[in-house]
């Protein structure tokens, strides 16, 4: 009786020990995915910025400011506009 209450005794051990060692893997586990939500949440408002900064750059607006300051360019008038012709080639 006292040899199966020893091992009665063992096996609990092992159970508590191994319930302990679930648990703290659990624990782990769910910090660890708690950590990649916040930087999932960190990189579609990252992204959401982007795309913002990206809709700016490209708008007419922007275009036509970038032109007149950076590279001196106007808006064209027929003062300004000139026409080419080709001409035909002689046979």
């Amino acid at each position: 009786m006292a040899r199966f209450s020893a091992v009665l005794l063992v096996a609990l051990m092992a159970s508590a020990l191994f319930l302990v060692r679930v648990q703290y893997d659990a624990r782990h586990l769910f910090a660890e995915l708690n950590k990649a939500a916040d930087e999932a949440q960190r990189l579609e408002t990252e992204r959401d910025r982007l795309e913002t900064e990206k809709r700016m750059a490209v708008s007419s607006l922007r275009v036509e400011a970038l032109a007149r300051s950076r590279l001196a360019m106007r808006p064209i008038t027929p003062a300004i506009t000139e026409y080419v012709t080709l001409r035909e080639k002689a046979r």
